[in-house]
């Protein structure tokens, strides 16, 4: 009873409740436009409710921290132009989607899935929060290692043709990410003696020059089209629709939980590998992936919101923050006089629960909100295109000046936006740079803590990786997935479909 009543606080107090829904509506509206990140309206959340009582302040961040991960699929499926990280990969077949005039069922879809997707990372938290949490503190630096390389294994999923343009865009964005200075030894890589290379390039500026000002430059040769009239009848998606698409989005939200109870990894990432799985386990889609597949839709919009709720896994549990955000709840905790950990499940229990009652409100008010305002929105797409280029243009400038009031990210996602415009030009894709410049940190760090963990043996990492079972999984996953994409694979499961259909 007293579990149920801490959950049910939020509910009961209008005053709560109404501080969850402003975070939340605030936050989707701060995901939408790219460069304002939840992580920064967060942070500048703390000094103004510094002075507040401990529930109002957690309730309102909440609120952005949820509407935020949802907002930043609504600018990728209008605008091909993720507002956040983890809307990377809704822009691969959600803008497609918008191109054929489905922009008010891609995000109706995308915004029932995202509310499925944040159910099942709640119930994660809620029920299975001291399991989860274990399996994330036996992540050793050489399992970071593995699943950033799994990760980077996505660029055959990403690549949209050659494999080997895929692995080369992949490898150019890990270079991107290794610029500035090294995170363990604090010298400079690849700056070339430039002082505004010290601090490395933007992850924003270059996802925003390489989605938004690429398409802006692309649109050109399209500027006298007439746009694409929207199709707005039916924004709620069928329960049949809903039904077809459940076991994936179960599937790909437990990706959602997993990835985002890890330290350091987050929605981003979760949602670009629950996009590979979509690719791997669905056989017949109506469009195919990266054309509009409804799959490619939903697989990433379900698990990064999954993965917000087994961010705050470890965070509740631990005391680690699963991600930037939780990390700065953590500090806003802090400041209330509450230790994260341990000792806050033992000592305010009502604290743990509130938190849940609060992320199931906030996600509530994500599906209310979400499903309100889409005829407007949709508008975007179909302006002239003499009016939304510039409007892309103009909303690349600004996120990318916003983060970190600087002129030279402006530079350099105008930069990235030729060079965007150019690889669509040749058939190049953009994806794995991004998930290049994504991952490249989370591998260079953990390979050498790894190496140094095993006292600088190769040798010793080899073996310390084949005794832990663990290690020994994903190690297998990177070889299966490595051999899955190679002509040899390919080839014998072609031999064997002819013999499995002989009766």
């Amino acid at each position: 009873m007293e579990t149920l009543a801490a959950m049910a606080t939020v509910f009961a107090q209008p005053q709560l409740l109404l501080l969850v829904a402003v975070g939340t509506l605030s936050g989707i509206y701060v995901g939408a436009i790219p460069g304002l990140s939840v992580t920064m309206a967060v942070s500048i959340l703390i000094s103004f409710t510094f002075a507040w009582d401990v529930l109002p302040a957690i309730s309102l961040m909440i609120g952005i921290y949820m509407g935020g991960v949802y907002g930043g699929g609504r600018t990728a499926i209008l605008l091909n132009i993720p507002g956040a990280p983890s809307a990377i990969a809704t822009a691969m077949d959600g803008y497609p989607m918008a191109l054929r005039g489905e922009a008010g069922s891609a995000i109706g879809i995308s915004t029932v899935m995202s509310f499925f997707g944040g159910l099942v990372g709640i119930a994660a938290l809620a029920l299975a929060a001291p399991v989860v949490s274990d399996v994330a503190l036996s992540f050793q630096p050489r399992d970071y290692l593995l699943l950033a390389l799994l990760g980077l294994l996505l660029v055959g999923s990403l690549s949209e043709g050659s494999m080997l343009k895929g692995v080369f865009a992949g490898a150019f964005g890990i270079v991107i990410g290794a610029v500035g200075m090294d995170p363990l030894t604090f010298t400079e890589r690849f700056t070339f003696g430039l002082p505004d290379l010290r601090g490395g390039v933007s992850f924003v500026a270059v996802m925003i020059g390489l989605f938004g000002v690429s398409e802006a430059l692309a649109q050109l040769h399209h500027v006298n089209k007439l746009a694409i009239k929207q199709a707005i009848g039916r924004i709620m998606p069928s329960w049949g629709t809903v039904r077809r698409h459940l076991p994936l989005s179960l599937q790909t939200s437990t990706i959602g939980v997993v990835i985002g109870a890890l330290p350091g990894t987050g929605g981003d990432i979760a949602a670009l590998m629950a996009y590979d799985h979509a690719k791997r386990v669905t056989k017949h889609p109506e469009h195919p992936f990266g054309e509009g597949a409804v799959e490619g839709l939903i697989a990433p919009e379900t698990a990064n919101n999954a993965a917000v709720g087994g961010a705050f896994v470890p965070m509740m549990t631990l005391g680690i923050p699963g991600d930037a955000i939780t990390a700065i709840m953590i500090g806003a905790l802090f400041i209330h006089g509450l230790n994260p950990g341990p000792m806050l499940m033992i000592d305010r229990p009502d604290m743990f629960w509130f938190i849940v009652g609060a992320l199931l409100a906030a996600n509530v008010f994500m599906l209310v909100f979400g499903l309100t305002g889409i005829r407007i929105f949709t508008k975007i797409v179909e302006m002239p295109r003499a009016v939304l280029i510039p409007l892309i243009l103009l909303l690349s400038i600004v996120g990318a000046f916003a983060v970190n009031n600087s002129v030279t990210e402006v530079y350099w996602m105008l930069g990235f936006g030729v060079l965007g415009y150019f690889m669509k030009l040749y058939s190049w894709p953009l994806g794995p740079i991004v998930l290049g410049v994504i991952l490249s940190r989370l591998l260079d760090e953990n390979w050498r803590r790894a190496v140094i963990t095993e006292r600088e043996s190769i040798w010793g990492l080899l073996e310390s990786t084949l005794t832990s079972p663990l290690s020994l999984i994903l190690l297998i996953a990177v070889l299966a997935t490595i051999l899955s994409q190679t002509p040899v694979w390919r080839k014998a499961r072609a031999r064997l479909r002819p013999r499995a259909r002989r009766p």
